[in-house]
C-alpha cells in the first residue's frame, strides 16, 4: 500500500504563488508516476501535471504549461508542484494521485492507483 499526503494549500491573490507537496509513504518503490489533479466545485477532477519517478519526464494540461512545474525529490519520496501567476480559474481542490504503471492514458483518474485527500486552493481576483 501507498499513502499520499499533500500539503501547501491555501488562499492567494491572483497572480500570486503557491507550491504543493505530496509526500509519499509506504510501497513507493512500486510507483512509477506520480500526478496532480484538480476539482472545482460542480466540475469533474481534472488533470495538472504528472511526473515519472525515474527520469523525471513531465506532462501538463496546456491551460497551466509555462505557470506549474512540477517535481520530485526521489530521495525524499515527494512531489512538489510550483503554481505561479495564479487566477481566480485555478481554484480547486489540489490531490496528488500515483499510477504503479507505465501508461499513455496519464491525463485520466482512472488510472491511478493512489490518492490523496486533497488540499484547498483558493485564488481571490
Amino acid at each position: 500500500q501507498v499513502q499520499l499526503v499533500e500539503s501547501g494549500g491555501g488562499l492567494v491573490q491572483a497572480g500570486g504563488s503557491l507550491r504543493l507537496s505530496c509526500a509519499a509513504s509506504g510501497r513507493t518503490i512500486s510507483l512509477y508516476t506520480m500526478g496532480w489533479f484538480r476539482q472545482a466545485p460542480g466540475k469533474e477532477r481534472e488533470f495538472v501535471a504528472a511526473i515519472t519517478w525515474i527520469g523525471g519526464v513531465t506532462y501538463y494540461e496546456d491551460s497551466v504549461k509555462g505557470r506549474f512545474t512540477i517535481s520530485r525529490d526521489n530521495a525524499k519520496s515527494t512531489v512538489y508542484l510550483q503554481m505561479n501567476s495564479l487566477k481566480p480559474e485555478d481554484t480547486a481542490v489540489y490531490y496528488c494521485a500515483a499510477d504503479r504503471s507505465f501508461s499513455l492514458s496519464i491525463k485520466l483518474p482512472e488510472q491511478y492507483d493512489y490518492w490523496g485527500q486533497g488540499t484547498q486552493v483558493t485564488v481571490s481576483s
